[in-house]
């Protein structure tokens, strides 16, 4: 495409580069094999608590859990977490009328495992995540319907105890785990 086209564009070209040349490295797949192993843990470890799984399973570095058997939207699912320091996104689930209105929630587990955390680690992570959604359960039965009272309870005086010691339970536990490029982290 004539005058639509750049030049080549060194630094993209090295950043690709870097990134071939890692890829190569026992260290690499050494990495890759764990955070597959770690998302199999994950998988694993919530269908043990009840959760169902988009897929069944998974075969790749995240899980996408479909949260209608449980009675919970992603969106209230994805805030609850992020207020006890765990990072999800809302996500669609097969079967969704609205990605507005989502019924799941999609976890992986790079971050994870950069930070060191292995199969028996990722148990504990489930516990947070189980104790997460059934608290949201519980505020969702006060609230309503609504997001915005959903949040708003969470918030309350009525939950904001129970938000703020599983919180430091996260946190207590993830400070174990070293943050790559801080060392005083």
């Amino acid at each position: 495409f004539p005058a639509l086209q750049g030049g080549p564009h060194n630094h993209a070209i090295a950043g690709i580069a870097t990134t071939m040349k890692q890829a190569q490295m026992p260290e690499f797949r050494e990495y890759q094999e764990q955070v597959l192993k770690n998302a199999s843990r994950l998988c694993k470890g919530l269908i043990e608590k009840g959760y169902k799984i988009a897929a069944g399973g998974t075969d790749v570095h995240l899980v996408l859990v479909d949260l209608r058997s449980a009675g919970i939207t992603g969106a209230r699912a994805e805030y609850i977490l992020e207020e006890i320091s765990i990072a999800c996104n809302k996500n669609t689930v097969p079967g969704d009328k609205s990605a507005l209105n989502p019924s799941g929630i999609r976890l992986g587990t790079p971050a994870l495992t950069t930070r060191g955390l292995v199969e028996s680690d990722i148990e504990k992570v489930v516990e947070f995540i189980d104790r997460g959604l059934t608290l949201s359960k519980e505020i969702a039965a006060v609230s309503g319907p609504k997001l915005v009272d959903f949040k708003a309870a969470v918030h309350s005086e009525q939950f904001v105890q129970k938000v703020k010691a599983i919180r430091d339970e996260v946190e207590n536990f993830s400070a174990k785990f070293p943050m790559p490029g801080y060392e005083d982290y």
